[in-house]
C-alpha cells in the first residue's frame, strides 16, 4: 500500500481524464491499495485559478474528491510552519505547502514538477 498526494496538476488531469498522466500514475490513482490525498492547498490553488479564469473545474471540488474516493488532507500549524522553513528550490507556495505536508505525513508526492527532487522526498512521477 502506497500513500499519495496529489499535485494539482495530478488531480486535474485525473478529473479530466487527460492523456498527460501517463499509465503508470493512473494505475497508483486507480489501485484500490493506494491511499490517495488531496490537501486543502490543492483546493485553494485550484479555487484561485478557476476565479481567476484560468482553470475550467468542478464547481463543488470537494464532492468530487469524495466521491472519487480520496483522502481530504487539511493544512495543520505545523505544515504551515514547516513550508515556511523550506529552502527555497522551489517558490510557488502552494507546492511548497504539499512538500512540507508529505514531508510530515510520510507521503509521497504525484507529480510532474522538476523542482521537487531538491527536497528529497519520494516521488511518483505523473507523466509515466
Amino acid at each position: 500500500m502506497k500513500r499519495i498526494l496529489l499535485d494539482t496538476h495530478a488531480l486535474i488531469w485525473w478529473f479530466n481524464g487527460d492523456e498527460k498522466l501517463g499509465i503508470n500514475a493512473r494505475e497508483q490513482i486507480s489501485n484500490p491499495e493506494n491511499n490517495i490525498y488531496v490537501s486543502a492547498a490543492t483546493v485553494w490553488e485550484m479555487s484561485i485559478k478557476q476565479q481567476m479564469g484560468k482553470l475550467v473545474a468542478p464547481e463543488d471540488i470537494e464532492s468530487k474528491v469524495e466521491q472519487a474516493g480520496f483522502n481530504s488532507l487539511p493544512i495543520s500549524l505545523f505544515h504551515g510552519q514547516q513550508a515556511g522553513k523550506l529552502p527555497l528550490h522551489h517558490k510557488d507556495p502552494f507546492d511548497r505547502m504539499l512538500i512540507a505536508q508529505a514531508q510530515a505525513e510520510g507521503l509521497q508526492i504525484l507529480t510532474k514538477d522538476e523542482h521537487f527532487p531538491a527536497y528529497g522526498i519520494r516521488l511518483i512521477n505523473a507523466s509515466k
